[in-house]
């Protein structure tokens, strides 16, 4: 009977030391594009559930997330990339970059809507789902007589001229996730033009994503095209917004992954699985935060008008979102909206304008002539410079590898890419000032 209560003691003793032993300490280190608003109460949450260990936030853009991590890699002082981007992630794993684990949590399904929670090998996983659309200040919206939009081509219509914010999607990861989704779902000639529509309707095209909602919020802007966890954080806030999913747009998770050689590889499983975790999935709900958890259960502790990917039919109906694709030619995509939209954005301004008031005129009085120049201009706005095969071509993704061999061939192309637009816009303005005349 001693001896069967010694081993027992033993066994008792040995297992409070491994606990003990595999319980978390000293710095995690985390590299992230989420602002303190949803980082802060992770690191809260985190450190109260491991007292002997600390998260450190290092916030950078996806992007530059992504380049410091291989360009650290030699001496790697990070041990998470904690984004909403699942290409990201595919970048990483394709460099080797990232650590293999298993996590222990249940209850977690294998997708969110049509798209993977988790990477099936093991090197990201899905902490909480996000989907894309247009977030709207209902003041705003009033004082300007705007209708509220639904689909992302309601915001071409000439009420919303210059009342329209986005972030580029070079330096905004999601920003980058809604363009791609707007190309798969519609294509990629005709999704451009439907990017193209929209752009000429832009007050602006922000350096940072959450630069968007805080002008939404304040009234800056009227609308915005964000991710959906902005407009919700904003509405638990109390600011006057709403929100609402396009026909043609995604939901997918947003990821955490170990970095390859990280520091504190077992802070780093912790905190991975303590977000997968009841409690860390809860963390979510937070007012300050408020995404979409990609355990179900959680959503009994959700208020009552909480969006769920798991029980609403809006998502199941969403696009289902390639990560190859886009991942594939992410660095192209971006590089042509910049040199399409964002440093063309007056000139896409000022012919867009003058098209609205053709419109307008043709509206009051029809015009064959008029209507065919329009649609002239229409057609040389939305050309764009590749198809979509040349866009994920080696000879164009060589481009943007960042090694400096290749710098000459991306300046070439980007300096094609500016020359082209510039020319149809300059094309296309003569045309629709050719209807305008007519039409007066």
């Amino acid at each position: 009977m001693i001896g069967h209560i010694a081993a027992a003691l033993i066994a008792g003793l040995f297992a409070a030391s491994s606990a003990l032993a595999q319980a978390p300490t000293g710095k995690v280190t985390v590299v992230t594009s989420f602002a303190k608003d949803v980082t802060d109460p992770f690191k809260r949450a985190f450190e109260k559930a491991y007292p002997g260990a600390t998260l450190e936030v290092q916030n950078r853009n996806t992007n530059a997330a992504v380049k410091f991590i291989e360009e650290t890699k030699a001496n790697n002082q990070i041990d998470l990339m904690w984004a909403s981007a699942p290409d990201a992630f595919e970048v990483l794993k394709g460099k080797g970059l990232l650590q293999k684990f298993q996590p222990k949590a249940t209850g977690i399904p294998a997708k969110v809507g049509s798209y993977p929670i988790n990477d099936p090998s093991g090197a990201y996983f899905g902490f909480a789902a996000s989907g894309y659309g247009i977030m709207w200040n209902e003041r705003y919206a009033r004082a300007n007589r705007l209708p509220d939009p639904a689909e992302w081509q309601d915001l071409a219509k000439p009420v919303y001229f210059d009342h329209v914010a986005i972030a580029s999607p070079a330096r905004s990861g999601t920003t980058h996730l809604t363009i791609e989704t707007i190309l798969q779902g519609e294509g990629w000639e005709k999704g451009w033009r439907t990017i193209k529509e929209l752009a000429g309707n832009f007050r602006q095209v922000t350096d940072r994503s959450f630069d968007v909602p805080e002008q939404v919020n304040s009234g800056q802007v009227g609308v915005g095209i964000v991710i959906d966890f902005f407009a919700f954080s904003a509405q638990a806030a109390g600011f006057p917004v709403k929100f609402v999913y396009p026909s043609v747009t995604t939901v997918v998770p947003a990821n955490i992954g170990i970095v390859a050689n990280a520091p504190n590889k077992a802070g780093a499983e912790a905190f991975v699985e303590f977000l997968l975790s009841p409690t860390g999935q809860e963390v979510l709900l937070e007012p300050s935060i408020r995404r979409l958890p990609i355990n179900p259960a959680v959503y009994v502790k959700a208020p009552a008008d909480y969006p769920n990917p798991f029980k609403d039919a809006r998502f199941q109906k969403m696009i289902t979102f390639s990560a190859d694709t886009s991942e594939s030619r992410t660095a192209v995509v971006d590089t042509l909206f910049d040199q399409l939209i964002s440093f063309q954005l007056a000139a896409l301004k000022d012919v867009t304008k003058i098209l609205h008031d053709v419109d307008a005129a043709l509206a009051r009085k029809d015009n064959a002539q008029a209507r065919a120049l329009a649609k002239e201009a229409r057609d040389l706005i939305a050309a764009m410079p590749l198809t979509a095969q040349q866009a994920s071509s080696k000879d164009v993704t060589g481009a943007f590898t960042g090694a400096k061999e290749k710098g000459a061939r991306q300046a070439e192309l980007e300096q094609q890419w500016a020359a082209f637009a510039k020319e149809r816009y300059a094309q296309a303005k003569t045309k629709a000032a050719d209807a305008l005349k007519l039409v007066r």
